[in-house]
């Protein structure tokens, strides 16, 4: 049944809550019949504003839970965000796995299907590409002339491989030789190589980095990958380099051509899951909606990945209640002690603030947005907490470990297994790849209509009141399969994702 059209200016998210949203800029001296308050100034879109007196030092509440105490006295009708939200952080005790119960799974011979391609070794992708990948960043630019020459007059030829991607990042040398730099590097680049998604690989090096290319390729976690070793040192030069480079991908090409895809059980997509750029009405429609298409993925069988746990502060001890087992829920708390540690005394997301972004659409703190940013991973079990870009083997439900960067986030999640992404926005985040389909999530209908070429669905429709999250969620649910089974999201056909292939440096903690 689809939602009735509501077209009050504001959104009442709990009955307990002292604060509305404005699903519409609602202008000074609006009377707002539902809250009979009269507003005291101008509240933009998706910013909140006190539903009556709130006193100094009383609790602001969003969806009945608290998101900071009140700075001031605030007035009925005042707008409420950044300088009139006090935000603090409590001590918890958690209830281990309280609420975990088993998940009824589909069998597997009435399971949905998505038509995906199988490679020799049984693994499932999504998309069939090439990628050139530098072990540093001095490889950089002969990475990219190989990638650009295979351009869409040549890919004609070879109309079942997807793209040649080149995959640049700004690491790889200047790095201990052992430690947690080094080793997200390696792990990030021998995922991503050995993915379902790459027919093969050119691994480029200068020669000289820290990053040793041959160190790279006898990892054990490249055991079997279909590689090619070029280094620059030892080729004579760029120029030199870039034409090896270019045969070892043409040379490719015809048997990477040589696929077809099938129908597969859609217990082999693996999702990741990403917000950026997020608003109000990110936690309102976009996440929510987001996580019970997961809850269905989940259910047949397949595996969904929720990152970034910066943005899940205050809220684990919910997803702590949802673990299957005590240790997998010491992982989450685990993980959450480690970014606390890691931001004290620094200025940075989990102690509070947002990004300008953020703020700008309604957020106040970190607590409110992880309020949102929860949501994404639905209500099944917990089954796994993993590090980043650590290969991910637990059906269902799991939590990756990641700074909130989209980039190094996404990143990690397909060197994880993930074959799609799926990605929600408020604010207007253009992130996408080739080589792992990425279906963008508009969370107002604002923004869809301004930067349609990069939304694939709007799910603003819920905060207009046109559907419901259940009816969004199931578009977002067959969006991922047809995209899955070959359907170009708006950033494949852009072209997006050639620089958006970033590793994690443990400066970066957001």
């Amino acid at each position: 049944m689809t939602a009735n059209i509501n077209k009050s200016p504001i959104i009442r998210l709990d009955k307990e809550d002292n604060i509305v949203v404005a699903r519409a800029e609602i202008k000074a001296g609006t009377f707002i019949p539902e809250e009979n308050v009269i507003i005291k100034n101008d509240i933009p879109l998706g910013h909140k504003f006190a539903a009556h007196d709130i006193k100094k030092g009383e609790t602001i509440l969003k969806y009945n839970t608290a998101i900071g105490t009140a700075a001031r006295d605030i007035a009925a009708g005042e707008h409420v965000h950044i300088n009139e939200i006090h935000f603090e952080r409590t001590q918890k005790e958690y209830e281990y796995c309280v609420d975990y119960k088993p998940l009824e799974i589909v069998p597997e011979e009435k399971r949905r299907t998505f038509m995906g391609i199988v490679r020799e070794d049984g693994r499932i992708a999504t998309r069939n590409c090439i990628c050139v990948i530098v072990c540093s960043n001095c490889a950089a630019t002969v990475a990219r002339k190989i990638a650009d020459h295979f351009d869409e007059e040549i890919l004609r030829q070879f109309p079942n491989v997807d793209a040649v991607v080149p995959l640049i990042h700004q690491s790889g040398c200047g790095l201990e030789r052992t430690g947690a730099d080094i080793d997200n590097l390696r792990q990030l680049i021998a995922g991503t190589v050995k993915h379902p998604n790459m027919y093969g690989a050119v691994i480029v090096a200068l020669g000289c980095e820290v990053v040793n290319i041959d160190t790279l390729i006898d990892m054990k976690e490249l055991k079997g990958a279909n590689i090619r070793r070029l280094v620059i040192q030892e080729e004579g030069g760029s120029r030199k380099s870039v034409e090896k480079g270019i045969k070892m991908i043409a040379d490719m090409l015809p048997e990477a051509n040589k696929i077809h895809r099938q129908p597969v059980p859609i217990s082999e997509l693996k999702v990741g899951m990403e917000c950026g750029g997020s608003d109000t009405f990110s936690g309102i429609g976009a996440n929510p909606a987001l996580g019970k298409a997961m809850d269905k993925l989940c259910k047949e069988g397949g595996s969904c990945v929720l990152t970034e746990p910066t943005e899940l502060i205050g809220c684990e001890g919910a997803i702590v209640r949802r673990a299957k087992d005590k240790e997998t829920a010491q992982k989450v708390i685990d993980m959450m002690q480690y970014w606390l540690k890691e931001g004290e005394g620094r200025d940075c997301q989990i102690y509070g603030k947002v990004s300008p972004g953020n703020n700008a659409g309604g957020i106040s703190n970190v607590l409110e947005k992880a309020l949102g940013s929860a949501k994404k991973g639905g209500s099944t079990p917990l089954n796994d907490v993993i590090w980043y870009a650590e290969p991910l083997t637990q059906p269902g439900f799991n939590i990756m470990n990641s700074p909130s960067y989209d980039p190094m986030s996404a990143a990690a999640l397909f060197a994880s297994g993930c074959n799609m992404l799926a990605f929600t926005t408020g604010r207007g985040s253009c992130y996408g790849t080739r080589h792992m389909p990425t279906v963008k999530i508009s969370s107002n209908t604002k923004l869809y209509k301004f930067q349609n070429d990069d939304m694939d669905i709007n799910a603003g429709t819920i905060a207009d009141g046109t559907e419901t999250i259940d009816e969004v969620a199931d578009r977002i649910f067959e969006e991922i399969i047809e995209a899955a089974s070959g359907k170009k999201t708006k950033s494949e056909l852009f072209g997006m994702g050639c620089d958006e292939f970033a590793v994690w440096s443990h400066g970066m903690i957001s």
